[in-house]
């Protein structure tokens, strides 16, 4: 209580001694130290100008600086900061105190109420209605809603039903070379090798999927799924050849079929959480999709097999085992197809990713895939009447084969340029070579690249693939490189010309397409979806670029232009028993739009419009009239998802 009133007498003493007395500060320390009447002291001889020294252990301080002169302007005090900072000394006016009052406010928990493992709230659904922030329509897949799982089935607490509907119409006129003979033209006299080349195909496809999912998936995989999708689609086509569309020339040249494919039953389970971040081990069993790589280059379809993988590191680490027993295609529709017994066709494979590998913004994947096929003791005949296995090329024998590919792929950026690459190696053995009848060697590769970049709302890209060649049928060594079931996201992707379009291979063999539908590849198969992977084949070249273009939020623009060419035509000179066919296939420009007019993939629809102009190598395989210098296709799209 002493230091208190000596303090408050001090400090009452230095208000009296006027704005001259020096500024000197006392602390309760001095007064408890008994340095009080020194610092007095000091005051006092402040007073009369004269300075005392100070006593040993006295606090210092800095000058206070001198008075401005009588009648002179003060400093300007500027209050704004500098730099970041506020000026010493200067203390700007505060705000005036705001107070509130709470009547009948309940004290907060202490600390030691709360659970330390898990913070329990509502459950999202019950929250989220009860504060009324949704809207539940049935029909809309963006509000709370029971149909997308939004909502648990009555009666329970972690079992959702998610529904799934697609409508995916088709539009495409086209033309190709069609090759004709006497029973295959409709037009009596005609004795052109080559026909009339325009065509046109409708289709229409309904996908209705359900599945029963059990826990909450906002932040962990389920624990439990079951899930189920039927494809239906009726398709109709019209050429203007017979023989094309069946075997039978009696047939008419049009065509409508329907067909309902199963194109997902699986059980998915949940084995177990590896780490506190839901890094996890799963295992799904039944048909189901699956890609190989980032663009769909070796293997990319939904098919029957069993499949474990999960992550680690906080997902940084992703992998794939699975074991896969190819089933049959619906010929025209391409679906899968339940009624007849599965191929002995088998994929074992195994994959790993990493994110950031070798650099930041990479993720790296590499990957062994063996395809085991046993079906060259059978003979597959498909539902129009063509034989698919044995392809009709070579000597025509049933093949059995053993390969094996080693593939990195890599996707992300590498600083403002985005970059995609695909790499494989294939070997392997064949059975019977359709060249030699005997073993074969296989030894094959494939390169793929797309570097891009980003300005603004434009994106310019660059693509190039190259899949090595048979540079000698009769050598016993198979080095043209093929996949097993291809869907490149590529160069234009279903847009491109020569992706889109099959193109007979006329006068080397029957019923066998250089290249496959929704393929690069030109790998001489009689179907992607029924035939075998074959080793003999010319190779692929494909250099180009593109740019696309978000016109709006709503509205992209894509253009292509490619040029494709053959890497060797030895094959192709030994099937058509020519001296000499060029390299070059032709250039393939392509320009599609893509509109969203919700901004989602609800609804989506997409025009395109492609145009090849063919090489010299197009040329000599495929003679024409004048009036088939180039050949288009148009490809009209709607798509609508619930």
């Amino acid at each position: 209580m002493r230091a208190s009133a000596s303090l408050f007498a001090l400090i009452a003493a230095g208000a009296l001694a006027g704005e001259a007395r020096a500024a000197v500060a006392l602390t309760i320390d001095d007064i408890l130290e008994g340095r009080a009447p020194i610092v007095l002291a000091a005051l006092e001889s402040g007073e009369k100008g004269a300075a005392k020294p100070a006593a040993v252990g006295a606090p210092t301080r800095p000058p206070v600086p001198e008075a401005p002169p009588e009648g002179s302007a003060p400093a300007p005090a500027d209050a704004e900061p500098l730099e970041g900072r506020r000026r010493p000394g200067l203390t700007p006016e505060l705000p005036p105190p705001v107070t509130q009052t709470n009547p009948g406010a309940v004290r907060a928990p202490a600390p030691e109420a709360f659970p330390t493992d898990e913070v329990p709230i509502p459950d999202r659904w019950r929250l989220a209605g009860a504060l009324g922030v949704t809207k539940p329509r049935w029909f809309d897949p963006y509000n709370q809603n029971f149909w997308k799982g939004d909502i648990p089935i009555k009666g329970t607490h972690d079992w959702f039903f998610v529904a799934t509907a697609i409508s995916d119409t088709v539009i495409e006129p086209r033309s190709f070379p069609i090759p004709q003979g006497v029973q295959t033209t409709e037009r009596a006299g005609s004795l052109d090798v080559f026909g009339k080349d325009t065509s046109l195909v409708l289709a229409q496809t309904f996908i209705v999927g359900a599945a029963f999912i059990k826990g909450s998936t906002a932040f962990k995989p389920p624990d439990l799924e079951y899930r189920v999708a039927l494809a239906f689609q009726d398709n109709f086509v019209n050429v203007p050849e017979k023989r094309v569309l069946h075997v039978e020339p009696s047939k008419r040249s049009r065509r409508n079929d329907a067909f309902i494919g199963v194109q997902e039953l699986f059980l998915d389970k949940h084995l177990a959480n590896v780490s506190d971040r839901y890094d996890f081990d799963s295992v799904r069993i039944g048909i189901q999709p699956f890609s190989s790589d980032f663009r769909g280059f070796l293997f990319q379809d939904n098919q029957l097999g069993v499949r474990v993988f999960g992550n680690r590191d906080n997902n940084r680490f992703q992998y794939n085992l699975a074991v896969f027993q190819r089933v049959e295609k619906d010929t025209n529709s391409g679906l899968n197809d339940l009624t007849q017994r599965p191929r002995s066709d088998y994929i074992a494979l195994a994959n790993l990713y990493r994110q950031d590998l070798p650099f930041p913004g990479i993720t790296s994947q590499v990957t062994v895939v063996h395809n085991r096929n046993r079906e060259g003791d059978r003979v597959q005949i498909d539902q129009n009447g063509f034989p698919v296995r044995p392809a009709l090329i070579g000597d025509l024998r049933g093949r059995d084969y053993d390969v094996t590919y080693l593939g990195y792929n890599a996707d992300g950026r590498l600083g403002r340029v985005n970059l995609t690459t695909s790499a494989y190696y294939a070997f392997g053995e064949d059975r019977n070579n359709s060249f030699t009848g005997r073993k074969a060697k296989i030894r094959s590769y494939f390169f793929a690249v797309e570097p891009s970049i980003d300005l603004n709302w434009t994106r310019i890209r660059l693509q190039g693939l190259y899949a090595s060649a048979d540079r000698d049928p009769y050598d016993n060594r198979e080095s043209g490189f093929d996949s097993i079931f291809e869907n490149p996201q590529f160069a234009g992707s279903d847009t491109s010309y020569w992706i889109r379009q099959t193109i007979p291979f006329a006068g080397g063999g029957r019923v066998i397409g250089i290249n496959g539908r929704n393929g690069v590849l030109n790998s001489l198969r009689s179907s992607k979806e029924e035939g075998q992977s074959n080793f003999n084949n010319p190779g692929t070249v494909l250099l180009g670029g593109g740019a696309d273009f978000d016109v709006t939020p709503e509205l992209r623009v894509t253009t292509n232009l490619n040029h494709l060419a053959f890497a060797d035509t030895s094959v192709l000179k030994a099937l058509r028993q020519e001296g000499s066919i060029p390299k070059a296939l032709g250039w393939d420009a392509s320009v599609s739009t893509i509109w969203r007019p919700m901004m989602t993939q609800n609804i989506v629809f997409r025009a395109s419009a492609a145009a090849f102009d063919p090489g010299s190598g197009f040329k000599d395989l495929f003679a024409n009239t004048e009036r088939n210098k180039r050949y288009y296709s148009i490809l009209l799209n709607a798509i609508l998802t619930f």
